[in-house]
């Protein structure tokens, strides 16, 4: 079992800037491809991004392409995710989630049913 626990979320203006932090527990998550997901208030969740097991693929939804890095420290068993230039359409409940090796090799690393493990959220909220 995978225990994952977000922080770093928060109230931020247009423009400004946040990182998410994923710390993992329980296992080490250096054979797990990992993803961000975030879901708007009354929406579905949404594909943000995803990162290879050994930080060597990285995949990111169109809409945050240029503005959101994923980044991972397997020595922490820490999982990051670096986002600029936010906007008020970034507000969302954002998950980070562990799933198999190889995610990043197909389209699946975008499917929410594909990660085995999931966090519990950190709430961003960016003001116009």
């Amino acid at each position: 079992q995978v225990q994952l626990v977000e922080s770093g979320g928060g109230l931020v203006q247009a423009g400004g800037s946040l990182r998410l932090s994923c710390a993992a527990s329980g296992r080490t998550i250096n054979i797990y491809d990992m993803g961000w997901f975030r879901q708007p208030p009354g929406k579905e969740r949404d594909f943000v991004a995803a990162i290879a097991w050994n930080g060597g693929v990285t995949k990111y939804a169109d809409s945050v392409k240029g503005r959101f890095t994923i980044s991972r420290d397997n020595a922490k068993n820490t999982v990051y995710l670096h986002m600029n230039s936010l906007k008020p359409e970034d507000t969302a409940l954002y998950y980070c989630a562990a799933g198999g090796g190889g995610l990043t090799w197909s389209s699946d690393y975008q499917d929410p049913p594909k990660y085995n493990y999931w966090g519990q959220g950190t709430q961003v909220t960016v003001s116009s």
